[in-house]
Formats: C-alpha cells, structure tokens, sequence
C-alpha cells in the first residue's frame, strides 16, 4: 500500500511540476523554459546580468514567479485543510468555506481595510491583516464546531445549519465594514472577496511558505489519529488518543493555514471540499495517503485555475474565486445528494 501511495505522491508531483512550468509560461508576456531558466540563472548569480533583459527579468522575477509560487502554496493549504476539517468533523462535505474558516477571515481582515490606521491595529503593522483573519477564522469555526457537536456527535445538517447561519453573521460584518468604508476601501473588500493573485509578491510567499511549513509537520504527524477519529471519539480515546486535545490542537493547526492564505490572496472556495473527495473516490480515505497527496493536488488545480483566470477574458483577468465556485458549487451537490443518499438507505436498512 506504501508502494502505491508512493507511486500517485509521484504523479502527483510530476503534475505540479508541469503545471508551475506552463503557469510560469502563460502570460500577457509569454516565456519559454529555457528563458525562465536564464533569468533564474541571472538571479542566483549563475550567469551575469544583461541590459537587455532587465523588462523581462522584472516581469518574470517580481511579478510572474511570485504569483505562481504563492498560487501553487495556497492550493496546497487549502486542499489540505478541506482534509484536516473532514476529518475532525467526520464529514466529507465539511471545507473552510462551509464550516465558517474563510467568512471568518474575511471579516477579521476587512476591518483591517477599513481601520487599519487606527492605534489598535496600528502596531501590528504589517501582520495586521494575518492576525485579525486569523482571530475571525478561528473565532468563527469554534462557533460553528460547538453549535454542529452540541448533542455530543457531529450531525451533517446541524453542521451545514450552524455554518450557513455563522456565513451570514460574518458576511453581514464584511458587508457592513464595505458599507462605512470608503470608495478605494470598499473596493479593495470587493475586489478581495472574490479571491486574486494579482497582488502577489514576495512577502506573501513568505508569509504562506512559513505558515504552511510550519503547520504541514503537525499534521502529518496526526495523520493516524485522525484514522482513529473516523471511528467515534469514544473509540479513539480507547485507543489513547485525546480527542478534544487532537481536535484543538488540528482546528489551529487549520485556522493558522487558512487565515494567512487568505489574508493574501482572499476568499477561495470549493477547493478544500472537491480536493480531499476526488482522491477518496480514486485512490483511499486513509489520512497517512490524503493529507500529503491533497496538498499536492491541490497545489495542481490552483495552478491550473490560476492560468483559466489569466486568459479566458484577456487582457483581463476573471477572479479566482468565481471560477471555482462555478466548478466547486455543482460538486457540492453531487456529493450532499450522494450523502442524502447513503443516509436513506442506512435508515431504511
């Protein structure tokens, strides 16, 4: 089994190889392999620098390259966090979206757009942002995860009530600060909201390479436990395994991810649902294969979405988040009616 997992972690790379080579390509400049290898070249101080290369070393260096890198790592924590909330929730149709992670960060971070000159937001300079989406994301998934296990069990449609119903309050919050904001404000929330890579640059690759990094050893490392949780928190306890503490533990672990990812580039849906889904569907539900082959899966469709969105309405670009909201929402159905389902046959069984 170890050999097969190793074997699609492979593919899987091989995938997101090709696919940061081509995101890197497309373009309104366009580059070739070899070109992108001699500007990196010329970065590293490999080759010298010419003159003549300075526009397409800009272009590539400050613009194209950071994008990609932060594209392929936000698909990465995404794709994995949709895992890491199936499995505390035990739930395949649970994602930061749903269960209130991303409304919750969108809503810590435009207060920052709106107050951010203000002495409380003021010292934290430029981790403002991070921080107050953090405080939102995790706020907000408490409430959620409290409200769906209130009866002591994880109910799927207390679950879906309680995040539909701390969606609201959140966006109610955002659609507030976007009223009492000013015009350029306003238009950042908006523009935010529906989820960009235009703005990226090094310090966000930065700031989600450290998260990421940070977070991605901690759940590997529960991997196991959250085999153990599929069977009931009783059972897992049995089992020694401390499942508020692993819950806690994993929900920061997830908070922390999501919320710097989307303090940098804004709300993406659907990727965190469809991702850690497909690969059950295709390979195994075991924790050990889906936490690693989500990141990776994920950090392919992002790339792919992200190259959709730079040349479906050139010169213009199409906002992440609409594209996979109109792939991610029909899947979303699918996967609740097959849940429905499996849930009426049980019951008549």
């Amino acid at each position: 089994m170890q050999r097969s997992y190793r074997a699609t972690y492979l593919l899987l790379a091989l995938l997101l190889a090709a696919s940061v080579i081509v995101s890197a390509a497309v373009g309104a400049f366009t580059f070739t392999p070899a070109r992108m290898v001699t500007l990196v070249g010329q970065l590293l101080g490999w080759s010298p620098a010419v003159a003549a290369d300075t526009l397409d070393r800009n272009v590539f260096l400050q613009l194209r390259l950071p994008r990609v890198l932060l594209a392929g790592l936000t698909g990465a924590v995404l794709g994995m966090s949709g895992t890491l909330m199936q499995g505390l929730f035990r739930n395949p149709i649970v994602e930061p979206g749903l269960a209130g992670t991303s409304a919750g960060a969108a809503a810590g971070a435009a207060f920052v757009f709106v107050f951010g000159s203000t002495a409380f937001t003021r010292p934290l300079g430029t981790l403002a942002v991070p921080l107050l989406a953090f405080a939102g994301a995790f706020g907000a998934t408490m409430l959620v995860y409290r409200l769906s296990s209130a009866f002591g069990k994880v109910h799927v449609f207390t679950l879906l009530l309680a995040g539909i119903a701390v969606n609201a309050v959140c966006s109610a919050g955002t659609g507030f600060l976007s009223y009492v904001a000013r015009d350029p404000q306003a238009r950042n929330i908006t523009f935010w909201n529906l989820g960009t890579f235009t703005t990226a640059d090094w310090r966000g690759v930065a700031l989600v390479a450290v998260a990421f990094a940070a977070c991605l050893g901690w759940a590997l490392g529960a991997s196991k436990a959250l085999n153990a949780l599929m069977l009931g928190e009783d059972e897992a306890a049995y089992l020694g395994i401390d499942p508020e503490r692993l819950i806690m533990r994993l929900l920061i672990v997830n908070t922390v991810m999501v919320a710097v990812a989307t303090a940098m580039v804004g709300v993406i849906a659907f990727i965190g649902l469809v991702i850690p889904h497909v690969l059950r569907m295709l390979k195994s539900s075991d924790y050990t294969f889906l936490l690693p082959a989500s990141a990776l899966l994920g950090a392919v469709v992002m790339e792919v979405i992200d190259v959709v969105a730079r040349i479906i309405i050139p010169p213009a670009e199409l906002p992440i988040g609409i594209i996979t909201a109109v792939v991610g929402a029909p899947v979303f159905l699918l996967i609740l009616m097959r849940q429905t389902r499996l849930a009426g046959v049980g019951v008549q069984g």
